[in-house]
């Protein structure tokens, strides 16, 4: 079982242990940051969310058996007044827990959050297409796909292709 605590600096060191290459950066922050991920980047992140009005939540992911952090997931875009979010950062960082439904539970809690905390309408994300067993998982949370973004990222000499998702309130309480 897992429990989402909001991100603090004194998990930056962590997250950056945790993304290796530029691809890998891309796939977790998407064109926010650049490689090599480092606290001044974590610092900037983390400026103004996690408050009560704020437009983003991040949370590190903490097993509560052990109480350590195996992940990372952030919920922004926050429009109160259309009532929708987007997912983000999605992260099982610790490898010895992949495979097991972590990712399940930590979609899971981010919706209630964004549901039944939030009380909000519509949740999106991105996922590249390549992104087979993220992307059964955002499908299994209850997540549809609504459209393929072509060639929408560039790395290296290579571009990627990224299926946007959604899942509605009514869909997140029918599952429920």
């Amino acid at each position: 079982m897992i429990e989402l605590k909001f991100f603090e600096r004194a998990h930056f060191q962590q997250l950056i242990n945790w993304i290796e290459t530029p691809k890998f950066l891309l796939q977790w922050g998407g064109p926010k940051f650049s490689f090599p991920l480092d606290e001044a980047q974590l610092e900037s992140y983390l400026k103004n969310a996690n408050d009560k009005d704020s437009e983003v939540l991040i949370y590190s992911v903490v097993e509560k058996e052990t109480d350590s952090i195996i992940g990372h997931i952030s919920l922004g875009k926050i429009d109160r007044t259309n009532k929708s979010a987007r997912v983000g950062k999605v992260l099982v960082g610790d490898k010895s827990v992949r495979g097991n439904g972590i990712g399940q539970q930590i979609m899971t809690e981010i919706l209630k959050i964004a549901f039944d905390e939030l009380g909000l309408h519509r949740v999106s994300l991105g996922v590249f297409d390549f992104n087979s067993s993220a992307i059964a998982c955002y499908e299994k949370a209850g997540f549809k796909k609504e459209g393929l973004l072509r060639d929408s990222r560039r790395i290296g000499n290579e571009y990627w292709s990224l299926w946007e998702m959604s899942v509605l309130d009514n869909e997140w309480d029918n599952m429920q």
